[in-house]
């Protein structure tokens, strides 16, 4: 199908948040008596899934220490919920384990869960822990536990697939999605700053409005439209800091190859996802030596694709220049980012230390369709906001997949109706100094 000369609104990226915005906007548009045909096209250079949304995690939380950012996990979990088999959701549950350093933390998460209707459970001290622990895996051996956070909502989905959910609802309400679109620069209007057109390899659409959802490339598209490469934050002293605006991360991942059913619960049922920090000791299975003494963390669920467990502990600062990084070709594809036999080593043995049927199985170690990279803002947090009067920017900060969401909201913004949930994360929060609060989780997005 050849690209239109003319699509009022132009959606770029193909993954979670392109293709939920399509779709939301579509509906709303319907809703309202607008003919949609046409009016919405989406571009990705690749395909659909073809980035981050294809090869993340999968899991579905609301666990985090910032109120901002949990009110805005609470809604997607209900979109999520909405339809679990056209986004394969499977609404497991997630567990934040946590030692006493955290606790405070996720003590807190938890009376605010409490505040806004999102149902959880919370244990307190080791002896407690442990016993709750116990009752869903009867060999749990984590060390130095003092708080388990219960969410009995969230849980995983199927990456591709619930990608491929999207596509399809997104198609039925009239969307164009055009694949193998590589986007190379804007046309800009002669008495404003709004963008008129999109220049592509396939020719130029004109448009009236720009979406741009395109994860790690990000970087890409903000140094077309010739925005800042650094940005000032307002400190709580009111002293003004010049930081870069955007910095990379390589996340780790990878796969236990065992049965499909290994990972299963007391009761012969699916688990939850399973997130655990701690600062105990943490000793490699494989010959004893002392890993780490610091604060640690790893996460671990069934592999979406039947090839056993999978998971990963926190990411590393790539350490160059954001405009230096290769984002291309990405994930596992890439050759420079790959992860390594020390990475292997940690995981497993964290598994190992965690539950005692995963001790001696470092050797079924094996990289997954998993990993990449994830380009994140100055805090770590997300930027939703317009730029150039009619182009938005969806900058997820490598909280994407979760968020399916913000398509819903992102589209009422887009149609003139502010977002409550989305006015936190808007891009003038550096120099107004509103910041969102960081907790002592070893993760920089929790």
């Amino acid at each position: 199908m050849a690209i239109p000369s003319h699509s009022k609104y132009i959606v770029i990226g193909a993954g979670i948040h392109g293709l939920s915005t399509a779709w939301k906007l579509a509906e709303r548009l319907a809703e309202k008596g607008d003919a949609v045909g046409g009016k919405i096209t989406v571009l990705d250079k690749s395909g659909i899934a073809a980035g981050a949304s294809g090869i993340a995690c999968g899991v579905v939380r609301n666990n985090y220490y910032q109120p901002a950012m949990r009110k805005l996990m609470a809604h997607s979990v209900d979109v999520w919920e909405s339809d679990p088999e056209s986004f394969k959701y499977n609404p497991v549950g997630y567990m934040q384990i946590s030692p006493e350093v955290m606790h405070k933390d996720v003590a807190s998460i938890y009376e605010q869960q409490k505040a806004i209707g999102y149902e959880s459970v919370f244990i307190e001290g080791e002896k407690d822990c442990t016993k709750y622990m116990r009752g869903i895996f009867d060999d749990w051996q984590a060390k130095g536990i003092t708080s388990v956070l219960h969410e009995k909502k969230g849980g995983y989905a199927f990456n591709k697939d619930s990608i491929k959910g999207l596509e399809r609802k997104a198609n039925a309400n009239g969307v164009n999605v055009h694949k193998g679109v590589k986007v190379t620069g804007f046309k800009r209007g002669s008495n404003s700053n709004a963008i008129t057109g999109v220049i592509t390899d396939k020719g130029t659409i004109n448009c009236d409005q720009v979406v741009i959802g395109a994860g790690p490339w990000v970087r890409d598209f903000w140094n077309m439209l010739e925005l800042p490469k650094t940005t000032e934050i307002k400190s709580k002293d009111g002293k003004m800091h010049e930081v870069e605006m955007w910095k990379y991360w390589f996340l780790q991942e990878g796969i236990l190859g065992v049965d499909s059913d290994y990972l299963k619960t007391n009761d012969g049922k699916q688990p939850p996802v399973i997130h655990v920090d701690t600062d105990a000791p943490l000793y490699s299975d494989k010959n004893g030596e002392l890993l780490t003494d610091q604060l640690w963390g790893i996460y671990y669920k069934p592999d979406i694709e039947g090839l056993g467990v999978q998971g990963g502990t926190s990411p590393y600062i790539v350490q160059k220049h954001f405009d230096e990084v290769n984002v291309d070709p990405y994930g596992i594809e890439s050759a420079e980012y790959q992860t390594t036999d020390k990475f292997a080593d940690m995981w497993t043995s964290a598994l190992a230390h965690i539950q005692k049927r995963f001790v001696g199985k470092s050797n079924l170690y094996r990289k997954g369709p998993s990993g990449g990279l994830g380009c994140l803002t100055p805090d770590s947090f997300p930027i939703f906001d317009r730029f150039f009067e009619n182009v938005y920017m969806i900058a997820d900060a490598n909280h994407g997949y979760k968020m399916i969401g913000v398509g819903h909201l992102v589209a009422q913004e887009i149609l003139g109706q502010e977002s409550n949930l989305l006015k936190p994360f808007r891009f003038n929060r550096y120099a107004k100094g509103e910041l969102h609060p960081t907790s002592n989780s070893p993760f920089p997005w929790s």
